[in-house]
């Protein structure tokens, strides 16, 4: 999936930015195992803790307190604003709950993704099972997906 979506993010001169948080840089991983994958990959923040959602991925406090770190809202204003920070044509965003327990009293396996560009902003709650790494590989496979979409 990452050499499709590197060859049309390519023909389209699309750049993509990563805010992370569940996946802990997975998603970055995966779409920079493609070689030549520098010329879409702006880069990426691995955003853990709610601190760093707020001071560099500009997440809104309230925002924050009123919907959680595992929220859509969360999601969306991740992908939202890692696309103006890189200068990226397409951010990507991941946050959710890998497990083993349960956080913010939401359940392991709970994830939202979004995809954000100048015309398209999409967001999708997943509910995955399994290990904390097949979590993650789920969420990561989940927001390439969506990505995708928007790609063809």
């Amino acid at each position: 999936m990452e050499q499709r979506i590197g060859e049309l993010l390519k023909q389209k001169n699309f750049t993509v930015a990563t805010a992370e948080s569940c996946t802990g840089g997975l998603l970055a991983s995966r779409l920079t195992d493609i070689s030549g994958s520098s010329a879409y990959v702006k880069g990426g923040v691995v955003a853990y803790c709610n601190e760093i959602k707020q001071s560099i991925l500009h997440v809104k406090a309230d925002t924050l307190k009123n919907f959680g770190a595992v929220s859509s809202q969360t999601a969306d204003q991740m992908a939202s604003n890692v696309r103006l920070i890189f200068d990226a044509d397409i951010g990507l965003s991941t946050t959710g709950v890998a497990g083993p327990s349960p956080s913010e009293g939401k359940p392991v396996g709970l994830v939202y993704v979004a995809v954000v560009g100048e015309n398209f902003r999409e967001g999708k709650v997943c509910h995955f099972s399994g290990t904390r790494t097949e979590i993650k590989a789920q969420a990561v496979d989940a927001v390439l997906k969506l990505l995708a979409k928007h790609l063809q």
